[in-house]
């Protein structure tokens, strides 16, 4: 059952027809995934306060209800190391059509994986895992299974992987955790289950996935 905080979230965003991702990255949370620590500056000495509180270098992202596909746009700033660069980055995105705010959050690391779902109207709602980054459209490395899923389904997932063997740590390389890539899973999957048909689709690319952590970086919602 959805929180009355997520159907607000939900409810705030259908003037858009998709959520943005500072709501997007606070409805996960909600939902029990993992998610960067992050602030939705309005002003650049909130975004400079938060970089030096949680240490540089951080990632800064446009917010729009106009700009979807930020990295197209030039919405994102990577490794962003000082006050200076912050403010490059502010000023940079504040010309974006229907600029509303910058997103602030901290940098992480790990193997890039994707984790998304879609509703098929002939089997409902879809769960994929697989390689992600920027390299998923070249490696195409994904598995699809029904909603609701445990944790067998997890690891079978993982196991059909073509990469798996580097996910549990070929030649030496740290391994993803298990632990965390299965709550993250399930808990995906418990929100998709829930959302019902509120939503058509939802994509989590980058999920950086580490010994540790599985933590979402980048989220997508798009609304029925």
């Amino acid at each position: 059952m959805l929180s009355q905080e997520i159907m607000d979230i939900l409810s705030k965003s259908k003037e858009w027809g998709w959520v943005l991702e500072p709501d997007a990255k606070r409805l996960l949370a909600l939902a029990g995934l993992d998610v960067p620590q992050f602030i939705w500056a309005n002003r650049l000495e909130e975004g400079v306060g938060f970089a030096e509180e949680i240490g540089y270098p951080v990632v800064a992202k446009a917010v729009s209800p106009k700009v979807i596909h930020k990295t197209e746009a030039g919405g994102v700033a990577l490794g962003i190391d000082s006050k200076i660069a912050l403010a490059e980055a502010f000023h940079r995105f504040s010309d974006m059509d229907g600029f509303q705010g910058v997103l602030v959050e901290e940098t992480m690391s790990g193997a890039e994986m994707i984790i998304g779902s879609k509703i098929d109207y002939q089997f409902g709602p879809v769960i994929l895992l697989g390689i992600g980054g920027t390299g998923v459209e070249i490696y195409k490395d994904t598995t699809l299974r029904m909603a609701p899923i445990g944790p067998k389904d997890v690891t079978s997932m993982l196991k059909s992987l073509k990469a798996h063997k580097l996910l549990e740590g070929y030649r030496g390389a740290e391994p993803v955790s298990l632990e965390a890539l299965t709550r993250t899973l399930t808990a995906f999957s418990s929100l998709i289950v829930n959302l019902g048909e509120a939503v058509t689709s939802i994509d989590l690319n980058p999920v950086f996935c580490s010994a540790a952590r599985c933590v979402v970086g980048d989220a997508r919602i798009m609304l029925e």
